[in-house]
């Protein structure tokens, strides 16, 4: 059965102790930690510094939550090796704060090919930080996931990108309203894409003939919910669907105490409707 989380991109502004209120209170089974009072390098904050990451654990476990995710700001797509290597180091941060919280990976991105450089070029580039930086956690049994995103977004795109890697154990987390905007992408996995999912965001999007899509209240917006979740069922899985509303990125968006809710109502009625 899917579980419910939340990217903390919904309350920026919250302390951590906020966003586990809200997620018991609310019914979610989890968070995802992106951003907590306005600060994204998670490690940089007294709560999840090595010596306080027990304490915080517990903190989280005792309202019968779980952090799903540690969400690096990393990204791999430079031709500026020195670049990618500032980039792996926070990852590196990311994980030692998602060990302590016993979460079972980092986020990391791509993400977009840089002005002058080939596909073909920055996806290698992405895979051997991916490929390495799994390496390198393997002995924290932390796990490396991708999000697709930015110009790696397509099914096709995150399929040719995960055939360079040779490994299994590098995740995806699925974003399909981001290929659904980018490229009017149905939300369906490919066969050789499936068995890397291991956690999918979700939110809905209203698109516009004039300008650009907007976030809009899940349910109430254009994208596809019944393809991605009968996708979802044909693969079997029965990991954490995420809510993502971006506040963060988009001030105008409703409040969480207004968006968390209406999630969870909505999420329980498409249940209740057996989806």
């Amino acid at each position: 059965m899917m579980k419910t989380s939340f990217s903390t991109l919904a309350c920026p502004d919250w302390h951590l102790s906020q966003v586990i209120d809200a997620a018991a209170n609310y019914g979610y089974d989890g968070v995802e930690l992106r951003v907590i009072s306005r600060e994204f390098d998670l490690w940089k904050l007294p709560e999840f510094k090595p010596p306080s990451l027990p304490a915080t654990r517990t903190a989280i476990e005792s309202r019968g939550l779980v952090v799903v995710t540690a969400d690096s700001s990393a990204c791999f797509h430079s031709p500026d090796a020195s670049e990618r290597e500032r980039n792996f180091v926070s990852a590196l941060h990311m994980a030692e704060v998602a060990a302590g919280l016993g979460a079972r990976a980092i986020r990391v991105f791509g993400d977009s090919i840089q002005p002058g450089n080939s596909r073909g070029d920055t996806a290698r580039w992405i895979a051997d930080s991916l490929v390495r930086l799994a390496y390198e956690l393997e002995p924290s049994g932390v796990q490396v996931w991708l999000e697709t995103h930015g110009d790696f977004s397509s099914a096709a795109d995150v399929s040719n990108l995960f055939a360079l890697l040779g490994r299994s154990d590098i995740g995806i987390i699925w974003d399909p309203a981001n290929a659904f905007d980018r490229h009017g992408e149905m939300p369906v996995i490919p066969s050789d894409m499936a068995p890397y999912i291991q956690h999918v965001h979700l939110k809905d999007l209203s698109n516009s003939s004039v300008g650009p899509s907007r976030f809009v209240p899940t349910g109430q917006g254009d994208f596809p919910f019944e393809r991605m979740f009968d996708s979802l069922a044909a693969i079997g899985f029965d990991g954490y669907v995420s809510f993502e509303w971006e506040k963060q990125w988009h001030p105008e968006l409703a409040p969480p105490e207004e968006a968390l809710p209406h999630f969870i109502h909505w999420w329980k009625t498409r249940k209740g409707a057996g989806c």
